[in-house]
C-alpha cells in the first residue's frame, strides 16, 4: 500500500487536472435551449501586469456564483478578458523602456515602433493574467476570451461612437 504524502505538492497535480477540464470543455456552456442561461462577464483586469488580492477575491466571487448556477442546471457562462488600459500600459511600457536605455522612446521609437513594444508588452502581460487566473481554477470559458483592444470589440467601439455621433 502506498503511504500518502504528509503535506500537498499543488504543482504536482493542479495543472494537470485544469488542463483536462479544458480539454473535457467543462467550463463551456452546452447552448441546450432547454436550460436556462447564466452569464459573468469577468471584468477585464488591466494588461499592465499581475492581479492583485483583489483581483482574487473578486475571482473567487464569480467563480463561486458561476459554479453554483451550474449545479442548479443553468446552462452557464464565464468570460474571461483582459483590458488594454490604453494610456496606463502605454505608461508602464515607457517607463520601461527608459529604464532599459531610450530616453525619449516615442521619438526614438517611433510610433510604429512604440505600438510593437506595447503589444509584446502586453501579450506578456495577457499570458500572466490567464496563468494567473488559471492557477485559481476559475471556471471560465477560454474559447471565448476577450481582449478590450481586439479587432472585433475595436470595431464594435468606433461603430458605437459613430452612431453617438
Amino acid at each position: 500500500m502506498k503511504e500518502i504524502s504528509k503535506t500537498y505538492d499543488a504543482k504536482q497535480f493542479e495543472d494537470a487536472i485544469y488542463k483536462e477540464w479544458e480539454a473535457q470543455k467543462a467550463f463551456t456552456p452546452s447552448d441546450d435551449p432547454k436550460k436556462p442561461g447564466y452569464s459573468i462577464m469577468m471584468p477585464p483586469p488591466n494588461a499592465t501586469g499581475t492581479l492583485h488580492l483583489g483581483h482574487a477575491t473578486m475571482l473567487a466571487i464569480e467563480d463561486i456564483l458561476v459554479r453554483f448556477k451550474r449545479m442548479q442546471g443553468f446552462d452557464a457562462l464565464w468570460l474571461p478578458g483582459t483590458d488594454h488600459a490604453a494610456i496606463a500600459t502605454q505608461s508602464v511600457v515607457e517607463k520601461k523602456l527608459q529604464a532599459d536605455g531610450i530616453k525619449h522612446p516615442r521619438k526614438e521609437l517611433g510610433r510604429e515602433g512604440l505600438l510593437n513594444e506595447i503589444r509584446a508588452f502586453v501579450e506578456d502581460s495577457k499570458a500572466t493574467i490567464r496563468n494567473q487566473v488559471r492557477k485559481m481554477g476559475a471556471s471560465c470559458d477560454w474559447s471565448r476570451e476577450r481582449y478590450t483592444f481586439g479587432d472585433d470589440l475595436n470595431m464594435a467601439v468606433n461603430e458605437l461612437f459613430r452612431m453617438m455621433f
